[in-house]
């Protein structure tokens, strides 16, 4: 059978993490974009952390990294390819003490960005860092689960089940994959992510366990909320569920940043969801509301007293897609 995936506040021995390297995706958000990345390796490096493996994804930006982490002992900079940063959903997964890492196959999240070389981003992940891999032949994106330790799942029905992904999977069938690839022992099925989130409702983005039997979801912030209907329904819906060991779940509710735009002010799927849980520390993404991120913070600190609560800007980040933790991928110790 295989064993569950290890629950991302377990110790980790390294972390990866995205380099923004290609100019021609990010625009004039590459620079902000490299510096908002910059400020959570200096976060997640600091003393009795991690270590970080940056994966640069094209040459030209291999000088760059290089010299803003020069001397920095617990930085590694690693010349890879990829088509974009989102290392979550293009990496592998890594088992228990990273003996051994999940692939799966990667179509571009239902095709819609089918980018050079992010199909061969597990195999390279694991190659340095020796993860034997475990390929599986379904569609799958890390950011679309997220784990408990003990063989609980968390998932969106809107991800896992479309047609996009894998045609014609039930439950059932998504269950039987998860068991045998991740070591499942219970999927809780949420419905639909955020609004306009190109993941299909990511739940990263959505839902996150901050410990056994506790998910931590958003509330709505603010007025005009976009999500506020959607976040209502995942916290009644957590409410009437048990993980794999029988415990209700309880929920830990956390403002949403409230309405973001873009610049023709569509609603953008920001999330302070997405928090990057750290060996002594939690990052949080904020998006320009102080109270809001304030006050996740202050959430977060009552499950992870013993970590240091660092909330970090992901403005231009967001304008690519994603944030800290769709970037990102722990090797567990």
């Amino acid at each position: 059978m295989t064993t569950p995936i290890p629950a991302e506040w377990s110790p980790h021995r390294a972390m990866w993490v995205g380099w923004p390297s290609h100019g021609e995706l990010w625009e004039e958000n590459l620079e902000p974009a490299q510096a908002e990345v910059e400020a959570l390796v200096r976060a997640l490096a600091g003393p009795g952390r991690e270590r970080v493996r940056l994966l640069v994804g094209k040459a030209e930006a291999l000088d760059d990294a290089r010299a803003r982490f020069a001397g920095l002992a617990n930085i590694e900079v690693v010349a890879g390819r990829f088509g974009d940063i989102w290392l979550r959903d293009t990496g592998p997964i890594f088992g228990e003490r990273s003996r051994t890492a999940a692939a799966f196959r990667f179509n571009g999240w239902g095709g819609k960005y089918e980018l050079e070389h992010d199909d061969t981003v597990a195999a390279q992940i694991g190659e340095a860092s020796g993860a034997a891999l475990d390929r599986h032949e379904f569609v799958l994106e890390g950011g679309a689960l997220d784990h408990d330790g003990h063989g609980t799942i968390l998932t969106t029905r809107q991800c896992l089940l479309n047609p996009n992904r894998n045609p014609g999977w039930t439950e059932a069938a998504a269950e039987a994959a998860l068991a045998a690839s991740l070591g499942a022992r219970k999927v809780l099925w949420l419905g639909d992510g955020l609004l306009n989130d190109h993941t299909d409702g990511h739940v990263d983005n959505l839902a996150r366990f901050v410990a056994p039997g506790v998910v931590a979801c958003p509330v709505a912030w603010g007025r005009g909320d976009p999500n506020d209907h959607v976040y209502a329904e995942v916290a009644r819906t957590l409410s009437e569920m048990t993980d794999a060991e029988g415990r209700p779940i309880r929920v830990l509710p956390l403002p949403s940043p409230g309405f973001v735009g873009d610049e023709d002010e569509k609603p953008i799927p920001a999330s302070h969801m997405n928090f990057l849980i750290a060996n002594g520390a939690v990052i949080v993404p904020t998006y320009g509301d102080a109270r809001a991120a304030d006050l996740v913070c202050q959430g977060l600190k009552t499950v992870f007293p013993d970590r240091e609560i660092i909330p970090l800007p992901s403005i231009a980040i967001l304008s690519g897609g994603g944030s800290f933790h769709c970037i990102s991928q722990q090797e567990p110790a």
